[in-house]
């Protein structure tokens, strides 16, 4: 009780009334603030100690009249610091703003979307496929042999024995042809996994469109002129095309397609491996062994499939010399597209 009995209520507002008027910041009002409504504070230690409601009443008073006090006085200061902000500083509306960089689509994801709508304006419908697929849709639907390469754990990247990351998107051709009839005409687009060692044409993980065509009548006469029209659309008629023979297990015939080097022009470089060439991928009319699995008469209906890599079409088209730049996250290569 003797420090209550010590304070003398009006002395004490008297001068943290005087302390508070004579603050000129905001920072030094604080500081006047804490010194007399603080935790540690004569009013607030006072206050602790009251026992009477006489001494309550007055020292409660004073606790009130010094925050009314430092409100009205924070209000006035800021609105001082306000109005001076407004007289001293200046806007030139002339300047330019400040810039703000906007994303734009990956190189990948421009090519997948324009080969989508070429599809698309051919009457092809796009259709989405499983990254993770079983072995009977990834190898056993596409007339791949109990032996063949694709089906090593050194090829393929197994998530138990009977499931995998898918190597090519084809199996969302045969999940197509079982859910429904001829005709057929589709294209799936993603991404596909192998145990590729990177190098200038080549990534374990990259992105493919396959492409899917069946009805009555479907010759190779129609797999090459769709893939020409593909491949004039994307790289413009003075780009070669080549189609050779080649062996794929779901397609027979099957032909691989390549066009011309765009470093040297089909003389021979490092980019092309010295043969002027640049394989896009597969391609061939699809085998009967197909058909039948999915419950077709390859008697009474034919088609055609193909497969290709969208990154070889972005290096091709835009004449990039490596495909891991394409995944380097670097943005100086990535915002030249």
């Amino acid at each position: 009780m003797d420090r209550l009995a010590a304070v003398d209520p009006e002395g004490l507002k008297h001068s943290a009334l005087a302390a508070v008027d004579a603050a000129r910041t905001l920072g030094e009002l604080d500081d006047a603030r804490v010194a007399y409504l603080g935790r540690k504070s004569e009013l607030k230690l006072a206050l602790r100690d009251v026992r009477d409601r006489e001494s309550g009443m007055a020292l409660n008073a004073v606790r009130e009249a010094i925050e009314g006090a430092v409100a009205a006085k924070q209000e006035a200061l800021e609105r001082a610091e306000l109005e001076e902000r407004l007289a001293t500083e200046r806007v030139d509306v002339t300047l330019p703003g400040t810039p703000h960089l906007r994303g734009h689509l990956h190189l990948v994801t421009q090519i997948r979307r324009e080969v989508e709508d070429i599809f698309l304006g051919m009457g092809y419908e796009v259709v989405d496929g499983r990254e993770v697929e079983t072995t009977r849709y990834l190898f056993d639907a596409l007339n791949m042999a109990p032996n063949h390469v694709t089906r090593s754990p050194l090829h393929s990247l197994y998530v138990s024995e009977s499931t995998l990351l898918r190597t090519e998107t084809s199996p969302s051709q045969i999940h197509t042809m079982e859910a429904r009839k001829p005709p057929i005409f589709m294209v799936s687009l993603g991404r596909t996994y192998r145990r590729d060692t990177p190098d200038t044409t080549h990534s374990p993980f990259f992105h493919q469109v396959e492409g899917l065509a069946v009805d009555r009548g479907i010759t190779l006469a129609d797999l090459k002129g769709t893939l020409l029209h593909l491949l004039r659309a994307l790289f413009g008629a003075e780009r070669r095309a080549r189609f050779t023979t080649d062996f794929f297990p779901f397609t027979e015939p099957s032909l691989q397609v390549a066009v011309s080097c765009f470093q040297c022009d089909g003389e021979g470089c490092a980019m092309c491996g010295r043969t002027g060439w640049i394989e896009i991928g597969g391609s061939g009319m699809v085998d009967p062994n197909v058909l039948r699995f999915v419950g077709y008469d390859p008697e009474e209906v034919s088609g055609f499939a193909f497969g290709w890599g969208l990154e070889r079409m972005a290096i091709l088209r835009h004449g990039l010399p490596d495909i891991r730049d394409l995944w380097a996250n670097d943005l100086r290569f990535l915002r030249q597209f």
